[in-house]
């Protein structure tokens, strides 16, 4: 699904302050808001209690994570991929100098599936429904992952579909997956949105024509480098509400 508008604007003012032009099309409301799950929806924190049941320092727990999106960010521009899991299991074994059992391992990765939501997940996701925008969540997880972690939370009867890159076999923030979704969803790329709290989702998104909103209950500042969103707020709220106020 091939998208060119003839309207287009330099880069909004980026959060912080700081600003850099982009060449981007004219951010228009949603008709699709897409989740990304793993820290957006869902913080890690609570896996910090597996890591020391593990005897793993708890410390090292976003430092895994950090190295489980790298090797997925590497495979994919070597053209490669492997399954979310994988990647998981090869992380902990790594930085743990494969010191770790292969059952605490398997607790772990395990847990990924049990994860506590963010206290605003729900009212951002009924917001967007009030308004009659459609809601879906996009992971570089597994479809069956985050399905039981929405399950979990009460969020199913709000999301449309559950997409994974496991169907085009890329990781965001590569092209293929915001394409996917928004050929699933029937939807034009400039009317479906991201909701992120990773600024290299957002660079993604937008590269790939989506609109994109940024939580700053992550990072807290946006890097530099990245394209900057067309809406930005502290929590999900904030930032559907910006993106159901952008023009048709």
């Amino acid at each position: 699904m091939e998208h060119v508008s003839p309207a287009r604007r330099s880069g909004p003012a980026r959060p912080g302050g700081l600003e850099r032009e982009y060449a981007v099309t004219e951010a228009r409301r949603p008709h699709v808001i897409a989740f990304d799950v793993m820290e957006t929806l869902f913080p890690l924190t609570p896996l910090e209690w597996r890591f020391r049941e593990a005897g793993v320092p708890r410390v090292l727990m976003h430092r895994w994570f950090a190295h489980v999106l790298r090797d997925a960010f590497a495979l994919t521009a070597a053209g490669d991929y492997r399954p979310f899991g994988e990647l998981a299991r090869g992380a902990l074994q790594d930085i743990t100098g494969h010191q770790v059992s292969e059952s605490a391992v398997e607790s772990i990765v395990q847990a990924l599936a049990s994860l506590d939501v963010r206290p605003d997940a729900d009212a951002a996701m009924r917001r967007i429904r009030d308004a009659e925008v459609r809601v879906v969540a996009l992971t570089n997880s597994s479809e069956e992952n985050t399905r039981s972690l929405l399950d979990r939370a009460g969020l199913t009867a709000h999301v449309e579909h559950v997409l994974s890159a496991a169907k085009p076999r890329r990781f965001k923030p590569a092209p293929e997956p915001y394409h996917y979704a928004a050929e699933v969803c029937e939807v034009d790329r400039d009317h479906m949105a991201l909701v992120t709290a990773h600024a290299w989702d957002v660079h993604g998104a937008h590269r790939a024509g989506l609109v994109t909103g940024w939580s700053d209950h992550l990072e807290g500042r946006f890097s530099s480098v990245f394209a900057a969103p067309d809406v930005s707020g502290q929590g999900l709220v904030p930032v559907v509400s910006a993106l159901l106020e952008l023009p048709d």
